[in-house]
């Protein structure tokens, strides 16, 4: 117990240390974790520490972060990425691998060793560059997307990787594979191929098609728990109250899904992925991510640590010219890809740099591969040590590929620097996320109506012009909790949500809708379908951005072609109410998944509800001519405010 807290001392101390500094110098967290472990590695080894067995613990934080990822996820968003993990991610892993393979025939290698090595190298870490690109905030751009493609298709591919690799087995090699198998034992657990038991061996034992059955079955459990089991799970939790049952029980989920998918053989990580997606949907998203997130960090932490303090330095000084001049090549090769699948995919800015930058590495998934090849007789014992050194540098190397991005290709592709957000210094009743074309409007007619607002924009040369006319707004992404906890959203009366992105639009409604309640929330719709999916995440109060300009030409074309301007304003009228009862007719017959046009209820519900307003709006309804001439006269005294009412309306406006 004593040599166990020491170490995790050790571990805690070193990541306090080297983090914040290298944050400090611009270095990012990533590098100061991989820089601890290297200062740490000499004193590991006096002490006989295992950094190994350390990784594979640590390895469960990337597990815990594609299972964050996928809550990120809808399955409406991952199946629009189809094409992106077929064919970007797909040819990234064929055309590298091939590239790579080819390069190493040339140096001498035989056939099967290189195109284990092609494989080994083709994968980029997930940890490191899904980290880096949730911190800096470049995960929803599209090079970030693009990347987390990759990243995806990367993890899925190291399924068909370890069932293909054998197949390419040395018998030379054979009378070493039991000491390989020995080393595989300690790095290549999650491969499923060393120390069997139990269950794992009887799997094992198992004939082709029984295993595939059984990996078809673990992949349908998860999916059906995660759909079905887990809302009445987590409202029997909820009730009792208590935040770390909830915990135990997400963490729960996330250990038992990874031991599943270990047992048949599958990517503890994909498994995870896979549940996140099935749960973006539940009302307790957020409740799991916050819960997890901690683990999530620490143990990512710990894992680059092991990563720095795992380079082998005595073989490293021994080849140090060999492997840099190879790590530097890796680089390269990777990076020319990258390049040329983001030129064909139609990458363009920094979208395509930050593509070819950011996943110019080999991963974490490497080691699995190099020890998954030594204990099958795959690749010789001295090449794998190499490449083993040649992965960890170039993951080191990764962060310094960022700093490239940051310091050198963003500033020549963006006018506008990145800056930090600037410090809120105002309060009032309402918050307007967004002040483009939309917003400001909205806030022009509440501040001439005398109220206060806290404006929010991340538009910086937007924000700029608006500061030279006399308007106070403050630069931050509305979406982030933090910046709306600044903006005053807790004593908040309303939130106007007006930015362009239709995703973050939602997200945002969702967000205050689950954590305050209390905000009154007016939220811009892009279209039809975002009116539907707002009105799930809880808004009630949803503005169409072009509907309204629509209905106002519309009214016009009617004047233009005779219509009295009384009778123009009524049958608009008319249109627009009959539209908004059905948007909430048709509101429960939408389903993300399918298209509108082909979900028979919907189409059905459409015609019927079309059919019903163009026969309503040809007849001329007394009930609605007298509803709308009342409309167009001024409120009676009896339905005007009191003096005490509209004293309390202009105190409440002022404060």
């Amino acid at each position: 117990m004593t040599e166990m807290l020491t170490l995790a001392l050790i571990f805690l101390v070193a990541g306090v240390i080297m983090v914040p500094i290298a944050s400090r110098l611009g270095l990012g967290s990533v590098l100061g974790y991989l820089i601890a472990g290297i200062l740490l590695s000499p004193l590991l080894s006096v002490a006989n520490v295992d950094v190994v067995e350390v990784q594979h613990f640590a390895e469960f934080g990337v597990v815990m972060m594609l299972f964050l990822v996928g809550l990120e996820l809808e399955p409406r968003v991952l199946w629009q990425m189809r094409y992106q993990l077929v064919g970007l991610g797909g040819l990234q892993v064929l055309g590298t691998g091939a590239a790579i393979a080819g390069i190493a025939v040339m140096f001498g290698q035989p056939w099967n060793v290189a195109i284990a090595i092609g494989a080994v190298l083709s994968l980029s870490s997930t940890a490191i560059v899904l980290k880096t690109l949730t911190e800096k905030g470049l995960l929803r751009s599209r090079g970030g997307q693009s990347s987390f493609s990759v990243l995806l298709t990367q993890d899925i591919a190291v399924i068909p990787m370890l069932a293909f690799l054998p197949f390419l087995a040395m018998p030379e090699l054979a009378g070493l594979a039991e000491t390989g198998a020995e080393h595989g034992a300690g790095h290549g657990e999650e491969a499923g191929t060393a120390m069997l038991g139990g269950i794992e061996a009887w799997i094992a034992e198992r004939s082709g098609w029984e295993r595939a059955g059984l990996t078809i079955g673990a992949i349908a459990s998860v999916i059906l728990v995660g759909s079905y089991l887990t809302r009445p799970v987590f409202g029997f939790i909820a009730k009792a109250r208590l935040q770390e049952l909830f915990t135990a029980t997400a963490l729960t989920i996330v250990v038992g899904i990874a031991v599943l998918m270990t047992m048949v053989g599958l990517s503890p990580a994909l498994g995870t992925f896979l549940a996140g997606v099935v749960l973006a949907n539940s009302e307790y998203r957020h409740e799991l991510e916050a819960d997890l997130e901690p683990f999530r960090g620490l143990l990512l932490g710990l894992f680059f640590i092991t990563v720095g303090a795992g380079i082998n330095f005595p073989l490293l000084w021994d080849t140090l010219g060999t492997v840099l001049a190879l790590t530097l090549g890796l680089v390269l090769v990777k990076g020319a890809v990258l390049y040329l699948l983001a030129v064909i995919f139609q990458l363009r800015g920094t979208d395509r740099w930050l593509f070819t930058l950011s996943l110019a590495q080999a991963g974490e998934f490497g080691f699995v591969l190099l020890s998954f090849a030594t204990a099958n007789a795959i690749m010789p014992r001295g090449v794998a040590d190499q490449l083993l050194l040649i992965v960890a540098l170039s993951m080191l190397v990764t962060p310094l590929l960022f700093i490239i991005f940051d310091r050198a290709v963003a500033p020549r592709f963006s006018s506008a620097q990145e800056r930090e957000p600037d410090e809120i210094d105002a309060d009032g009743p309402i918050i307007i996320a967004g002040h483009g074309r939309f917003g400001g409007v909205v806030n022009r007619i509440l501040t001439s109506a005398g109220y206060k607002t806290v404006v929010l924009d991340n538009n910086i040369s937007h924000l700029e012009m608006l500061r030279a006319f006399g308007f106070r707004v403050f630069y931050g992404d509305p979406t982030r909790p933090d910046l709306l906890h600044a903006a005053g959203i807790e004593n908040a009366r309303l939130l106007v949500v007006a930015i362009d992105d239709p995703h973050q639009t939602t997200e945002l409604v969702r967000y205050v809708s689950d954590a305050h309640p209390h905000v009154h929330v007016t939220a811009r719709a892009q279209d039809r379908n975002h009116v539907y999916e707002l009105w799930a995440a809880g808004c009630r109060d949803i503005i169409r951005d072009t509907f309204d300009s629509a209905v106002r030409t519309g009214r016009s074309a009617l004047e233009a072609l005779g219509y009295h301007p009384f009778d123009a304003e009524r049958q608009v009228k008319d249109f627009v109410a009959r539209d908004q009862h059905a948007l909430r007719r048709m509101a429960d017959l939408y389903d993300p998944e399918t298209p509108s046009y082909k979900n028979d209820a919907y189409v059905a519900r459409a015609r019927e509800l079309m059919k019903e307003q163009d026969e309503a709006m040809q007849q001329d309804s007394p009930d609605y001519t007298d509803w709308i001439g009342r409309a167009w006269v001024p409120p009676s005294p009896a339905d005007q405010k009191s003096d005490a009412e509209a004293a309390d309306e202009a105190e409440r406006k002022a404060s």
